[in-house]
């Protein structure tokens, strides 16, 4: 299963002071034992960094940041660099949902990415991955 992590994923994972820390724990903990990749990009890590260092204590937050490039290193996770040619794409999709504001540039580049990876799924709590009807679906499911 490939798995699109988003900056609200990597959050809620690393804060145990996020409402859906356990559940999201546990979706990554069952991903990585089902042979799951997860990926990301350069764009959604350079926010989670800079929310990491904002939210957290300096130790947890770089803790976490060991913890990421602990999940690169060992392949469990794909960073994809939003390359010049991507940067072009998300600025045609951004003409194209110009009706959506509020999609931020970086959501853009991460639904240029899926596109081109063949992922559906987004480990997120931003609806806009779904108000652009291409298909892709929030993981895990929102327990009620």
């Amino acid at each position: 299963m490939k798995v699109f992590i988003d900056t609200w994923g990597w959050i809620t994972l690393t804060n145990k002071r996020e409402q859906r820390h356990e559940e999201v724990q546990n979706f990554y903990r069952t991903l990585r034992a089902g042979k799951g990749v997860l990926y990301t990009t350069n764009d959604v890590l350079n926010e989670t960094f800079t929310l990491l260092f904002r939210r957290l204590s300096l130790k947890q937050a770089f803790l976490s940041l060991d913890i990421i490039e602990e999940a690169i290193k060992i392949n469990y996770l794909i960073v994809v660099w939003i390359t010049e040619e991507r940067f072009e794409k998300a600025k045609e999709l951004r003409h194209k949902f110009s009706d959506k504001p509020l999609i931020s540039f970086t959501d853009l580049t991460s639904i240029v990415v899926m596109q081109e990876l063949d992922i559906s799924e987004v480990l997120t709590e931003d609806n806009h991955f779904m108000q652009v009807g291409m298909g892709f679906r929030k993981v895990p499911e929102k327990l009620i």
